[in-house]
Formats: structure tokens, C-alpha cells, sequence
């Protein structure tokens, strides 16, 4: 699992990625069609597909002469599963942690 989350995260860590799934989130579409909003080339949003496809994140299939892009839902469950162990945590509560520092004299002013 951890070469697949190292795929996923390396995927998801560009913007221009992160974009092109949120725009397959409404539907399939033409690879066409989700290069339009970008100012990149043709070849440039084939390349962040390909990158996609290689994580499992969409799935691209040849209809007639139009290749076609689809998000793979279940595809982001491993790293959705991972973050969640985060939260069993207590969110840190950075004014306590601060007045805990100047008790104990440990804070930088003190």
C-alpha cells in the first residue's frame, strides 16, 4: 500500500491535477474538453492524465474517434483511509501549548 499512497500523493500534488479531477467530478469528459479551461498545450494536459491514469485516479477509454476521461471513484480510498488515522488525534491547541511555554519558562520571551 504505501508505493500506491506514494503514487496517489505524488498525483494529487500538482494543481493543475487536482483541477482536472474536480472537473471529472460533474462527468466523463473529452480529453478535448478538459484541456479548454487550461493554457497549456494539448500534449502538456496529456501528460497530467497520463500521470492520473498511471495513480488509478481516472480511467481514459477510446469512444469512436474521441478519447474519453473518467474518475475512478474508489480510486482515492486508500489515501482517504490513511488520512483518516489521523484523526484520532486531538487538534493541537496552540494557545495552551503557548501558556504551557511560559510556565514553564520553556517559551522564547521568557
Amino acid at each position: 500500500m504505501p508505493d500506491r499512497l506514494d503514487t496517489t500523493f505524488a498525483a494529487l500534488a500538482d494543481p493543475t491535477r487536482r483541477q482536472i479531477l474536480s472537473m471529472l467530478l460533474e462527468d466523463d469528459m473529452a480529453v478535448t474538453d478538459v484541456a479548454e479551461p487550461f493554457e497549456m498545450s494539448l500534449a502538456a494536459i496529456s501528460k497530467h492524465l497520463g500521470i492520473l491514469t498511471r495513480a488509478g485516479l481516472i480511467t481514459q477509454e477510446k469512444r469512436g474517434r474521441v478519447k474519453w476521461c473518467k474518475l475512478d471513484p474508489d480510486a482515492m480510498k486508500d489515501a482517504s483511509v490513511w488520512m483518516q488515522g489521523f484523526g484520532q488525534f486531538d487538534p493541537v491547541n496552540l494557545e495552551a501549548f503557548e501558556a504551557y511555554l511560559a510556565e514553564t519558562g520553556l517559551d522564547r520571551d521568557g
